[in-house]
Formats: structure tokens, C-alpha cells, sequence
């Protein structure tokens, strides 16, 4: 494992972290704690320290797990949550995959620490996340002067956003860097999904923020595990996205073969990972992690050979007439 600092801050975060939801939500992920348990505690074994959950995941279990998994290990763990989704008065309502209301009122916001304090069986948090805000919320000046409070309580040592919960986002996160100088913002961003993040990697290096990646391996389709034909089961939130997405993304996964194989020293899902890490603003990509086998793989791939500048420039080649996706949809309905 290799490590990098989170932006300007003094978090040293290993460039493969753990993206908690895979092992706490019934969503699409490991159905069994032991299971979960065991894929958190070898991927500490193997170097990975930062931990990215959310108080929502599970409504409470994706904080509750990163307590029992590392009880006696805090201080080797980097701890990163997010808050925003009102679970608690909202419990039981959820329509399908659609978003929980939201609320960044001082209140809530004050009460939703506490709760993950209390779950995650610490006193301080290492990095606290405005999840998926709105324009609304990121106008806040009351929020943020909480969140520096929280800061001086030493409840929490960062603060920053989680942008999405799509691609897109642009204005979203341009707002975050520029005008809340947040310490790090978590994007979506890989080879097939690569807008709007392409435009946040001069701002965030302007600004000094450290950049976390998920979804690296574009919902499994660059894992070498998505299979076609078999689709995903009904209970995979991935069986709720549109058709159009699929149609449109399988064809790109053809045109990076040269990528892994023989003679390339790495497998598809390791490339994709050296991908995301060949952008010096990003500090740690957040695979979805399903498997033990899985964590093998992508917390050995800061170790497999970088990509060649002859593979970069063929990807750039290729971003426009393949990868690009079309224009998102303007976010003055989101604010």
C-alpha cells in the first residue's frame, strides 16, 4: 500500500481506501456482519486506513460496523462519515432508492454528530461530510460556522463534501472548493465516467483540497466481474438505473483492454484504480469492495505499474469520441 496526503491537511490516507456502504446497506453488497467484519479487518491487514461510511448507510449500521470491526484500532484508522439525510424521523419511508429529505439545520446537524460519535465509539471524527448537499445548503454560512466549531470542540478534525449522488454536480462542487475552501470533496470519477470531474482537478489544486474518488470501477463494469447476460438481481441498486446507462457504457469497456493482461503487469480492476490515482489531486479512490478476493486485488494495485504515458495518451485519444458522457442536465432545480 502507498499513502498521500488528503490535500492540505496533516490526514496521511492510503491511495486505496474502503467504501464502507458495500458491507452496511442491503443495497448491493455482503449480506452477512461476519462476512463484512472479516473484509474490514483484512483490508487493515493489508495497509488500507481510511474507512468511508455515512451515518444514513444502514441508518446507522455503516458507523456501528467500523465500531465493532476496529475496536482497539482507532488510532490506526482515518474514520470518514457524512450526515445530511434526516433517517431518523423519516424511518421506515423511504420510497424505493429515492433520496431521504435532507436537513443542515444546526439542530439536526448538531444531534446527527453525536448519534455518530456514539455509534462509531469515538470521540472525534477525522473527517465529517456534507452528504450530497444542496446549493441551499452549501449557502449556509450558519452550517459552516458549526462545523468550525465542531472543530474547536475537537469533535471533529476536517470537514468537506461528498458530491452527487450521480455524476454531475458540477456547480455543487465547484461552490464547495471555491467558497467553502472545505478540506476534501468526494467525487464520482473513472474511465467511463470522467465529467464533470475533469473540471474540479485545477480547482482543487488551487484550493489545496484533497480529492476521494469512488466508484472507480464504474458500478463493476470495469472489475471484470459484471457479466451481461446474468444483468443484476432486482435487490442490486444497480438494477434501478436506466437501461440507456448500460447501453451506453458496455461498449466503452472494449476499447480499454490494452490496459490489463498479459505484459501489463495488472488486472482490469487494478488499471482502473491506476487510472484514478494518475490525477495528483486525488488522495485515495474508494473501490466497492465485495469480496475477499476483492480486497486483495485493489490494495495491491498502488503497487502494480503505473500507466505508461503511451496508454495515457491513448486513453486522452480515446476521451472525447468514446468516454465522454453528453452534457448533464443544469442544477438551478437543485438549489
Amino acid at each position: 500500500m502507498k499513502y498521500r496526503k488528503l490535500g492540505r491537511t496533516d490526514l496521511n490516507v492510503s491511495e486505496v481506501g474502503f467504501g464502507v456502504w458495500t458491507v452496511s446497506t442491503p443495497w448491493w453488497g455482503v449480506k452477512e456482519e461476519a462476512e463484512s467484519l472479516a473484509l474490514l479487518r483484512q483490508a487493515l491487514d493489508l495497509g488500507v486506513t481510511l474507512f468511508d461510511t455515512a451515518d444514513t448507510y444502514g441508518s446507522g449500521t455503516g458507523e456501528e460496523i467500523l465500531a465493532k470491526a476496529f475496536p482497539d484500532n482507532r488510532d490506526e484508522i482515518i474514520i470518514a462519515t457524512k450526515f445530511g439525510y434526516d433517517f431518523y424521523t423519516n424511518a421506515g419511508k423511504r420510497d424505493g432508492h429515492k433520496e431521504l429529505p435532507q436537513d443542515f439545520s444546526p439542530e439536526f446537524v448538531r444531534q446527527a454528530l453525536e448519534q455518530s460519535l456514539r455509534r462509531l465509539g469515538t470521540d472525534y471524527i477525522d473527517l465529517y461530510q456534507l452528504h450530497n448537499p444542496r446549493l441551499w445548503a452549501l449557502r449556509s454560512d450558519e452550517l459552516f460556522d458549526l462545523l468550525e466549531t465542531f472543530q474547536q470542540e475537537g469533535k471533529i478534525r476536517y470537514f468537506g463534501a461528498a458530491i452527487g449522488p450521480d455524476i454531475g454536480w458540477e456547480e455543487e462542487g465547484m461552490v464547495s472548493i471555491r467558497d467553502r475552501d472545505i478540506a476534501s470533496m468526494q467525487i464520482i470519477y473513472s474511465i467511463l465516467e470522467q465529467d464533470p470531474a475533469r473540471a474540479f482537478f485545477p480547482a482543487a489544486e488551487e484550493q489545496g483540497t484533497g480529492l476521494l474518488s469512488r466508484v472507480p470501477h464504474a458500478s463493476s463494469l470495469l472489475d471484470g466481474t459484471f457479466k451481461p447476460k446474468e444483468g443484476f438481481d432486482e435487490s442490486d441498486h444497480r438494477a434501478h438505473r436506466k437501461q440507456a446507462w448500460l447501453d451506453r457504457s458496455l461498449p466503452k469497456v472494449d476499447h480499454v483492454d490494452f490496459l490489463h493482461g498479459e505484459g501489463t503487469g495488472r488486472t482490469i480492476g487494478q488499471a482502473a484504480i491506476q487510472f484514478v490515482l494518475a490525477q495528483p489531486t486525488i488522495s485515495s479512490v474508494l473501490p466497492n469492495i465485495l469480496s475477499a478476493e476483492q480486497v486483495v486485488e485493489f490494495a495491491a494495485a498502488p503497487e502494480t505499474p503505473p500507466l505508461t504515458e503511451e496508454e495515457k495518451l491513448r486513453l486522452e485519444s480515446l476521451y472525447e469520441p468514446v468516454f465522454r458522457e453528453p452534457v448533464p442536465v443544469p442544477t438551478a432545480a437543485r438549489s
